[in-house]
């Protein structure tokens, strides 16, 4: 299935030919249909139509939320007059247009003896208004359904640009996890070494004040006791080693990072199934962000920092990219 877009663009100019209003189309009339899309949380649609078409609102409605699942939509329909020299008449007003308003004029005066005549400028704005015909509903309603394939079309195009951008972010983050997960034990190595060092150091503190208090084994034993803090060289590595496993479950992300893969893995399979998917991405993202804290939050190297910075930066690339999708 498609990944579909929620901005785009389209427009139809179609011959208004057969138009039924209370003046004759004249040649070159032609109905135009604009649909303008941005992204939104749900569907919301606004048209701007003429007065006289109004009552195919419901049926244009109903066309829309049938091929449309979310964005912010607007319709716009207007009906363009004969363009200069379109007739032989060229730029100037139908003589029937004419007609009416002057019979316009002469039933206002009637009424109204002292209200003064049109003037040129008045003469020619409603003429060409009275001389634009209302097309019939079945016109408007064929160049909505061109105007509306032509804006899914058009959401189709970006929706593929769309899902190159988010495969080629997935891909990034890959590699950042990828390079993470080998961190880890080097820190863990790294810290450990830290801890026996330290053990080492408390033995030979023990080793020294024994030997300056009283000369002897019994004397030395007493040294290692007062020195370690009452343990013994064995306690003591013990406690060494504990500490680094402490640390080393502290600072464990394979879950983390798991998870991450296992939503990126998600998100590439609801890219190639297509559809609807929009409301499922945002949750994922939301998710992956929730991953790359936690991989901050537990960074206990220079290196792991800088891959969560990079991370987030790129999930957060994600969003803005997902918030366009149908």
């Amino acid at each position: 299935m498609t990944v579909f877009s929620m901005t785009g663009y389209a427009s139809v100019l179609a011959q208004a030919a057969g138009a039924a209003g209370p003046a004759p189309a004249g040649p070159g009339s032609a109905l135009s249909v604009e649909l303008r899309s941005v992204n939104g949380r749900f569907l919301d649609l606004a048209f701007k139509l003429p007065e006289e078409l109004r009552g195919i609102e419901p049926a244009l409605r109903e066309m829309l939320t049938s091929g449309l699942r979310r964005g912010k939509v607007e319709m716009r329909v207007a009906v363009r007059a004969p363009a200069a020299g379109a007739a032989d008449t060229g730029d100037l007003p139908m003589p029937a247009a004419l007609e009416r308003v002057a019979r316009l004029q002469a039933a206002v005066q009637a009424r109204l003896p002292e209200a003064r005549g049109f003037s040129v400028h008045e003469v020619l704005h409603w003429s060409r208004e009275t001389s634009t015909a209302v097309p019939p509903e079945e016109a408007v309603l064929e160049a909505a359904a061109q105007c509306l394939q032509a804006l899914r079309e058009s959401r189709a195009r970006e929706g593929a640009k769309l899902v190159d951008v988010l495969l080629e972010r997935t891909r990034a983050l890959r590699e950042l996890a990828a390079r993470a997960a080998p961190l880890v034990p080097q820190v863990v190595q790294r810290q450990q070494a830290r801890f026996l060092e330290r053990w080492r150091e408390a033995i030979e503190g023990a080793d020294a004040a024994g030997h300056t208090d009283a000369p002897g084994a019994g004397a030395t034993r007493a040294g290692i006791g007062s020195g370690g803090g009452g343990l013994s060289p064995q306690a003591l590595q013990e406690r060494a080693l504990q500490e680094a496993a402490t640390f080393a479950i502290r600072i464990d992300v394979a879950e983390e990072l798991s998870r991450l893969t296992a939503h990126l893995d998600e998100i590439e399979r609801l890219l190639a199934r297509g559809g609807e998917l929009g409301k499922r991405l945002d949750f994922l993202i939301q998710e992956l962000h929730r991953e790359a804290n936690t991989l901050g939050s537990k960074s206990a190297a220079l290196e792991l920092t800088g891959i969560s910075v990079e991370m987030k930066v790129l999930v957060e690339q994600l969003r803005e990219q997902v918030q366009n999708i149908e």
